[in-house]
């Protein structure tokens, strides 16, 4: 009986692995094949090169961070602003998607293939938010700028190392995300007065 073939998706995911950590230029078939515990020719039966590779893994992360996501909230169900935040979380919040997600950014900024991926998962994602936005927000202008403004906080929070005196990284974005995505979007105190009245 001969050996037990290596999984294609076993070389797939340990690639993501291995992009999240060290970045594109850390996915080599040698690498792979050590993390695996295989010898490198098993990846030959499934991939063409290495080009091959990173198609599949850029196929899988797009497929992982918007249809699967998008499937998750349909299922979730709730209004179109729960299910934007609930994709925020199911994303950003996620250790492995949020730490592909800077690698193929990084990634994309020297590989067009990668960009192309990248540009119709962001554009897939600023949608999500303007419908959500639009269900409160009639001016095309602003319902755009929000949008930006929530993506931008989503991915910059991985990228900005500051303090917030007195507030955890995590309130300070939630207040971040109820000044974007809600349609009152009223100072705290406001926000307690008008919940004190009901």
């Amino acid at each position: 009986m001969g050996a037990l073939r290596t999984p294609r998706e076993a070389w797939v995911e340990e690639g993501l692995r291995t992009l999240a950590v060290g970045g594109v230029d850390a996915v080599r078939v040698e690498v792979l094949a050590k993390a695996l515990g295989v010898t490198k020719g098993g990846f030959y039966g499934y991939f063409a090169d290495r080009a091959a590779l990173l198609t599949t893994m850029l196929e899988v992360w797009e497929r992982e961070s918007v249809d699967d996501v998008l499937r998750q909230i349909e299922e979730a169900g709730g209004d179109e602003v729960d299910k934007v935040r609930l994709a925020g979380r199911l994303t950003f919040s996620s250790h492995r998607l949020s730490r592909m997600d800077l690698a193929v950014r990084d990634w994309a900024r020297r590989d067009d293939q990668a960009a192309e991926h990248l540009r119709r998962v962001d554009n897939r994602r600023m949608q999500l938010l303007r419908d959500a936005i639009s269900t409160f927000c009639e001016d095309p202008e602003e319902v755009e700028a929000r949008s930006l403004l929530a993506f931008c906080a989503a991915i910059g929070t991985h990228l900005v190392v500051a303090d917030h005196p007195g507030l955890t990284r995590p309130q300070v974005l939630g207040r971040a995300s109820d000044l974007v995505l809600d349609r009152r979007a009223m100072s705290p105190v406001e926000a307690q007065g008008e919940r004190d009245q009901w």
